[in-house]
């Protein structure tokens, strides 16, 4: 009895060691960390393929990225391409984009600003 236990749990953990790789490539390969080190709370933020000519939805929903916090964002297993623009919107309704990420070889992107000087920028790892 003891013996079938053993050989059990070990069929038991080897087919959710098969299972862990497909749940891992359930995501989609351009997912990214976005890391707010602005000085302000972004409101709103957009991803959309470098090809469109729409924003499409924020990816934040009803929630904001307070300065100093981060969000991963995801994207389903199916979703084609790797280039992708980026465009955030603050509390007080300025914007800033950048074109061209490729989120295939990005797994993070940290937005800053820079307040004697007006600048934005965005750097990437």
């Amino acid at each position: 009895m003891f013996k079938f236990k053993m050989i059990a749990a070990a069929v038991m953990a080897a087919g959710l060691a098969l299972l862990a790789p497909q749940a891992a490539s359930a995501e989609g390969r351009q997912n990214f960390t976005l890391e707010n080190n602005t000085g302000y709370t972004i409101k709103e933020v957009y991803v959309s393929t470098t090809r469109s000519n729409s924003w499409e939805e924020d990816v934040l929903g009803q929630d904001e990225l307070e300065d100093g916090q981060s969000v991963f964002i995801r994207f389903p297993h199916h979703a084609g391409g790797c280039f992708f623009d980026l465009k955030v919107v603050y509390d007080d309704d300025t914007d800033a984009h950048w074109e061209n990420f490729n989120l295939c070889t990005i797994s993070q992107i940290s937005i800053s600003y820079n307040a004697k000087t007006g600048k934005t920028w965005a750097h990437w790892k």
